[in-house]
């Protein structure tokens, strides 16, 4: 049995800056009210015709794959979690194969959302711990923007979500006391649709349905969610799910040299953060700067927070994920 250990990190998010003053000119807010409820200050969007979801997981992936020091030839299996794939279908893990010239290795696309990046850890992780693969690309890549609705009426979703990606190498580790120790998933489908966009869909409105209809009031095309609900219960499940892989590798809380939450919400993670009594050097939040990049959160809050010099060799870091479905979890690493 081996372990997993992240060789090489890399994102990427589009040079289109969007403020929150900048928000206010096209709906009915302000910066004070969106800080106040989500500590964010500003966002990206991509400028359409030079940004996609995968093409960003492609420049993310490209930077990781340099810093791994793994040549692209020796890439196994490519895993990319999204909730805003290029086309419905086929997914963008294909997509990425393509792009990045490497060989015909397979590639699976993770639905999990805002905890998507740390199924696709966990997925990695057990193909590299029985020794099928060896190297394994991962990658998180969101474009929120094309799909949010931009006016007053959508302003309690809209101003929180912004674009981006982010990468990792995972690679084979015959040291298990280094590595990824650990993951830990979760899901709760009873309250899927407290954060949901529920068509097109085949089982609900199709294309079809939504071009008959052609609803100018119809919301079910962009995303809902019940706010105050995703909150009380983040807050509950981060905690649990970071005990539970603490619990399983006998660490304390004092072991935490950093946690990387899902950049969902910054009051969501300074409740966790003091929950915990961890102070400003052993958590890294960028939402202020990225907004709610979904599955791409962790990946470009670990980036960097690794070339910041957060993280170092020996230090025990913790992932930790909450989003629609519900679904959360958690990713133990030894640094």
């Amino acid at each position: 049995m081996y372990h997993s250990k992240i060789s090489g990190l890399g994102y990427y998010v589009p040079s289109n800056v969007v403020t929150n003053d900048d928000l206010s000119k096209i709906m009915d807010t302000n910066d004070e009210w969106i800080q106040e409820r989500t500590g964010i200050e500003e966002r990206r969007h991509i400028i359409r015709g030079e940004d996609t979801t995968t093409s960003m997981g492609v420049k993310a992936a490209e930077i990781a794959i340099q810093r791994s020091g793994v040549a692209k030839e020796d890439i196994d299996f490519v895993v990319f979690a999204t909730l805003s794939p290029d086309y419905y279908f086929p997914g963008p893990g294909v997509l990425v194969q393509r792009d990045l010239g490497l060989r015909t290795v397979g590639a699976l696309d993770v639905r999990n959302q805002c905890s998507g990046f740390v199924y696709a850890i966990s997925v990695a992780d057990q193909y590299i711990k029985t020794g099928m693969y060896k190297n394994i690309l991962v990658i998180g890549s969101e474009v929120h923007s094309t799909g949010l609705d931009m006016t007053t009426r959508g302003r309690g979703v809209s101003v929180i979500f912004g674009d981006g990606a982010g990468a990792a190498v995972l690679s084979r580790e015959e040291d298990t006391t280094k590595g990824i120790l650990s993951t830990h998933l979760h899901s709760e489908g009873q309250h899927a649709e407290e954060l949901s966009l529920t068509a097109p869909g085949m089982g609900a409105r199709w294309v079809t349905d939504i071009l008959a209809d052609n609803d100018p009031n119809d919301e079910s095309y962009f995303p809902y969610m019940n706010g105050q609900f995703v909150f009380k219960n983040a807050v509950v499940r981060f905690a649990e799910v970071i005990n539970e892989g603490l619990v399983a590798n006998n660490l304390q809380v004092s072991d935490i040299d950093m946690l990387i939450p899902h950049q969902a919400n910054l009051r969501i993670s300074q409740f966790i953060q003091k929950k915990f009594g961890l102070n400003d050097d052993q958590v890294h939040n960028n939402i202020q700067k990225y907004g709610n990049t979904t599955a791409a959160s962790i990946p470009i809050a670990l980036t960097e927070a690794w070339e910041q010099g957060k993280i170092k060799s020996g230090d025990t870091v913790v992932l930790a994920a909450f989003g629609s479905g519900f679904t959360w979890g958690s990713a133990i690493i030894k640094w």
